[in-house]
């Protein structure tokens, strides 16, 4: 029973590298070849459910194989299938299938119609990493295949401003939900002291011995789990990001975005559950969070003048009340709702383009007067300032900008005096000197060694922010997030022994995608006449080949799953000891939004409308 689990993970995986190798003009083959995948992953789960059910419905755990070992630290990889695995799987399998159907036709004749399902195939792999995950190291591997694949689904349109924009917009505050899990991370293996199994954690007596003398860590682990969950299935205050996802293909805002993807908030509280469940003030708050989201979503999908905006908002009001049962103990509630809402949205974002042409064809035909709703029934004053705030979507966006994105990037503007030669004769130089200081560590004090580590985090922070707003020179950019990594490797060097096979396995991978990034941005260079960051310059028309590589250069810098860097950034956190939050908080803060920093690299370079003007300019919106 247990091998049968990794069909789940193979026959996406299978099916994604044979798609990649399809010649790009023959649909037939694409499409029947993504059916073919995704409907195998269906029979399987159905016929898998039905021998799982008969069997007493047995809880599977499955170690499999680490994939990097040291002393003290092993990144283990561990399936798990329970009652929540089965129901996301089998409501994945079958609308994945559903909806691929349906794009077969309706993407014919697109330009990136392999790049679809491409991308669409990718997708569903992490999906399926994340519902089987046996611990949290699998479940982040899964959940960073989400978060890139969802930038590039958005982006579908990578000739247009604003699905560029809004990709962009949606893997930022994807990132920010990085930032919970990775601490959360990062608290788990101090209060257990080992890479914590989900069957594990579903073990009351042992969760209670190890939160009895340490109830604050489990808080603190309870509220990055709710900051991540809360960020994924777009609860307040990040639900601006969810109808901004909807500038991708219409198939894929159905499935993923309507039904499947934004419902892993759910799915992150429903594993978890076990841990927090006896943290009182943690239930109330996810409550209370849950009932407000769903309070201030609903009146907004009321007002919205499209109809994929008002679908998600709709979709973002019951993720709200899934949450408030998930609180409340209620589990086989909480999968009830998740499949029901999920096969909901994807039917009506599916029907919708054929409901809203119908509707503009019925309205010079037939008038229906506008019926009496609850909000009349409201005093005047207080409807019509409901109405204009759920009008202006209670301006979200304006709040994370203001509160998250600006006073970043204000402190990145701050180092504008960094030139590109100004950048290597000021930074080689001192972390030459604070190599030297590392050589000779044994004679500084123990304050130094306290505050140097934190330092050398700050330090490479820094130059995340001033990477994050560069607008001259891309290659500058990039050079900073590189100098990161190093920076971040010292850090951890000066606070704890850090054996130089794990820093060399750790920025191999650094080097080795830096290099090749950099390279790309020179090559470019000499082919474009100017090369910056202020506007999209969609590069991808007349250099496609080198778009790619750079692509697959930025993932190996930001740490995609299984690459050195990855690995290496867990390896990082192993080192940093449970009472030095300042600088698990910089180093997570740097890695999250070196991220969000290369993608925007990326996709200002890259992607969106062509600078020359004799490249046919797009709509700005899809």
């Amino acid at each position: 029973m247990t091998s049968i689990i990794h069909f789940f993970i193979l026959i996406p995986l299978l099916g994604f590298l044979v798609s990649l190798l399809l010649p790009p003009k023959n649909e037939v083959v694409i499409s029947r070849s993504a059916i073919f995948t995704v409907g195998l992953q269906l029979l399987t789960a159905v016929v898998f459910c039905a021998y799982w059910l008969f069997q007493h419905t047995p809880t599977i755990e499955v170690k499999d194989f680490s994939l990097f070992s040291s002393p003290g630290y092993e990144f283990l990889i561990t399936f798990y299938f329970d009652g929540i695995t089965a129901v996301y799987l089998l409501v994945g399998a079958f609308l994945s299938f559903l909806v691929t159907i349906y794009s077969r036709a309706y993407l014919h004749r697109e330009a990136g119609y392999k790049r679809f399902f491409n991308t669409v195939l990718f997708f569903y792999l992490g999906y399926n990493v994340v519902i089987l995950s046996g611990n949290f190291e699998t479940l982040f591997v899964g959940w960073e295949i989400l978060g890139i694949s969802s930038f590039l689904l958005i982006a579908f349109y990578r000739d247009r401003y604003l699905p560029v924009k809004n990709a962009i917009k949606v893997f930022s505050v994807y990132r920010i939900g990085d930032l919970g899990l990775i601490l959360a991370m990062w608290a788990s293996h101090h209060l257990w002291h080992e890479n914590i199994t989900f069957l594990k954690l579903s073990n009351h007596e042992l969760v209670h011995e190890h939160l009895q003398n340490h109830s604050w860590v489990g808080i603190f682990i309870s509220l990055m789990i709710l900051l991540a969950a809360a960020a994924k299935s777009a609860q307040l205050p990040f639900s601006a990001w969810l109808p901004r996802a909807m500038e991708g293909p219409t198939p894929s805002s159905a499935i993923f975005y309507g039904s499947l993807s934004v419902h892993f908030g759910a799915f992150l509280l429903l594993r978890t559950f076990p841990f927090w469940e006896e943290q009182t003030s943690v239930r109330i708050l996810i409550a209370l969070l849950g009932i407000i989201t769903s309070a201030i979503a609903t009146p907004i999908a009321r007002v919205q003048s499209s109809v994929k905006s008002q679908i998600a908002y709709a979709s973002i009001a019951q993720i709200g009340l899934i949450f408030v049962e998930i609180a409340a103990g209620l589990e086989v509630i909480a999968l009830i709702h998740f499949a029901g809402n999920a096969f909901l949205r994807t039917y009506q974002l599916l029907v919708s383009p054929s409901v809203v042409s119908y509707l503009i064809r019925e309205q010079f035909y037939n008038y229906v007067p506008r019926q009496h709703t609850f909000e009349d029934s409201l005093p005047k004053k207080l409807e019509y300032t409901v109405y204009l705030l759920s009008l202006k979507e209670w301006n979200l966006d304006s709040f994370m900008n203001h509160i998250v994105w600006k006073p970043l990037r204000r402190v990145g503007r701050k180092l504008d005096f960094l030139t590109h030669n100004r950048l290597l004769m000021l930074f080689v130089p001192t972390f030459l000197l604070a190599l030297i200081a590392y050589n000779f560590q044994d004679k500084l004090s123990a304050q130094s060694h306290l505050y140097l580590p934190i330092l050398f985090a700050a330090i490479g922070l820094l130059m995340v922010l001033k990477s994050y707003s560069e607008r001259k020179s891309p290659q500058m950019s990039w050079l900073l997030l590189i100098m990161n990594h190093f920076w971040v490797a010292l850090a951890i060097s000066f606070n704890e022994h850090f054996i130089l096979e794990e820093v060399l396995f750790y920025l191999s991978g650094v080097v080795i995608a830096g290099g090749v990034g950099y390279a790309c941005l020179r090559r470019l260079k000499l082919l474009e006449p100017k090369v910056d960051l202020n506007q999209f310059a969609g590069h991808v028309y007349e250099h496609p080949k080198l778009t790619l590589v750079f692509l697959l250069a930025a993932m190996g810098l930001m740490g995609f799953p299984i690459t050195p860097t990855f690995i290496g950034e867990d390896l990082v956190f192993s080192h940093i000891h449970e009472d030095q939050i300042v600088l698990a908080f910089l180093c997570s803060i740097g890695f999250v939004f070196e991220g969000i920093a290369i993608v925007r690299i990326y996709g200002r370079v890259f992607l969106g409308p062509h600078t020359k003007h004799y490249h046919e300019t797009a709509y700005r919106s899809s």
